[in-house]
């Protein structure tokens, strides 16, 4: 190209306002392509609403993700909300954190009536045998991940083994543990503030895609200034919604879900990995809502599902309503919907009332938020918590016949640890994408089910 058609170029208008319309069939199609966890599920939206039709730019974009990663609960969720709310005030932020989820709960419901209703055939049973030590090699590879990250030093690598013997050795509670390491955190962020000041942001911005529509230098819309009103009103309305729902949960079951995953979401720092040794403790030993097993299946359902991982709420919610028979022996069907439903409404309401009622302060600094040094002392935590996770599912995956008195009893599944083994070495060395290798292990489980396992 020469200098005169350089010159003669013109930079790329800055984009229409989106009509609702067309951010709702958005916010729809991303509902159903949000797989790959919070990482694929961010850089699918940075890719979308960045980069092709930029509606927002990469540091407003990444200014509103630092706010969602300071939060309990789904990040990516929580930064949809906010996008959806920038662009089309409240009732934008409402839809599109619901359709962010709402394939996902349907998706998960119907797979779960499969696995409940035709878990005993051997065609489902040989899909879970590769897929259960599969999970086992996905959680390592979380820990792995998330550690190589956040552990900078010697302060976080203490802080990260006294979380793992906490929750392994003591059973201390996860919301414990949490609030524990961002006090500790807090208060290291004071006392040695280089060990503490390495996490909780996602960089800074370092490309440019042409103008945005809401640009670096674009003033909040008007819905965006703090409100005393809004806030009040909102909160209101948020506590009056639960307490509406909550008065309408007539049978006890679903009355201590509201509680339990009301809770749940409250302390869901660093993710779904994270909270998951909690959702495990109520839902396992706590209620008795589900078996350890069907709680591994679980959480490879959520795998293979869009949405966040933390969806796997949902999995507990139908299979504790179902076998619970909270609406007699013949509704079992009923049942475990409205347990999935009651699941993800608990657990998602408080990312709402996050981001609606903080993004109009978020959007008036346009700065770094001072939150880094106690997430930095949970996101350590957070390591320990999900390699107790990890020590778990192996322990159910490759020695199930073993028992809290005998936890290395029962012998060893052997063709199980193989396939962790290789699921982990996939992820970790070829950084092979997590659905291929659950598909891959799928298979694999489903021909040792049929060619190998009847002869063993």
């Amino acid at each position: 190209m020469n200098d005169a058609a350089v010159a003669t170029t013109s930079p790329p208008a800055r984009p229409a306002h989106p009509s609702f319309r067309e951010a709702f069939l958005y916010w729809l199609k991303l509902g159903f392509i949000s797989f790959g966890g919070p990482a694929g599920q961010i850089a699918v939206m940075h890719q979308e609403l960045v980069e092709k039709r930029r509606w927002i730019s990469e540091r407003r974009f990444l200014h509103a993700l630092n706010y969602c990663m300071v939060l309990p609960g789904p990040e990516a969720q929580q930064l949809a909300i906010y996008i959806g709310w920038l662009l089309h005030r409240t009732r934008g932020g409402i839809v599109a954190g619901t359709l962010f989820v709402l394939p996902s709960l349907f998706i998960l419901a119907a797979l779960t009536y499969v696995y409940l209703a035709f878990g005993d055939l051997t065609l489902v049973q040989g899909i879970f045998n590769g897929i259960k030590p599969a999970v086992v090699a996905i959680v390592v590879f979380a820990a792995w991940r998330i550690g190589s990250r956040a552990l900078k030093n010697k302060v976080l690598w203490v802080l990260a083994a006294a979380s793992f013997i906490a929750i392994f050795a003591l059973n201390i509670p996860f919301p414990y543990i949490v609030l524990a390491a961002g006090v500790l955190g807090f208060i290291g962020g004071k006392v040695w503030p280089d060990k503490f000041m390495v996490g909780g942001g996602h960089g800074a911005a370092s490309k440019a895609y042409g103008p945005a529509l809401i640009d670096d230098d674009t003033p909040p819309p008007a819905h965006a200034k703090f409100r005393p009103v809004y806030l009040a009103l909102l909160v209101g309305a948020a506590l009056a919604l639960w307490g509406a729902v909550m008065l309408l949960l007539g049978h006890p079951v679903l009355k201590d879900m509201g509680e339990f995953f009301t809770k749940a979401a409250l302390v869901t720092f660093g993710g779904a990995y994270a909270v998951l040794p909690y959702v495990y403790q109520g839902g396992v030993e706590t209620y008795g809502w589900l078996t350890g097993t069907q709680m591994i299946d679980g959480l490879a359902l959520g795998e293979t599902t869009p949405g966040p991982l933390i969806m796997v709420v949902s999995f507990v919610g139908f299979v504790g309503a179902w076998s619970k028979q909270i609406f007699g022996p013949d509704a079992l069907l009923l049942a475990g919907c409205v347990g999935a439903a009651v699941a993800t409404f608990f657990t998602f309401l408080p990312s709402f009332v996050f981001i609606l009622a903080g993004a109009p302060l978020v959007e008036a600094t346009h700065g770094d938020l001072k939150f880094t040094a106690p997430l930095t002392g949970i996101t350590a935590a957070v390591v320990g918590v999900i390699l107790n996770l990890a020590v778990f599912f192996g322990w159910h995956v490759i020695l199930p016949r073993a028992t809290e008195a005998a936890p290395f009893s029962g012998g060893v599944e052997w063709f199980y640890a193989l396939i962790s083994a290789a699921a982990f070495i996939a992820l970790w060395k070829y950084k092979q994408d997590i659905m291929k290798v659950i598909a891959a292990c799928a298979a694999i489980g489903l021909a040792y089910t049929y060619l190998v396992k009847p002869f063993a």
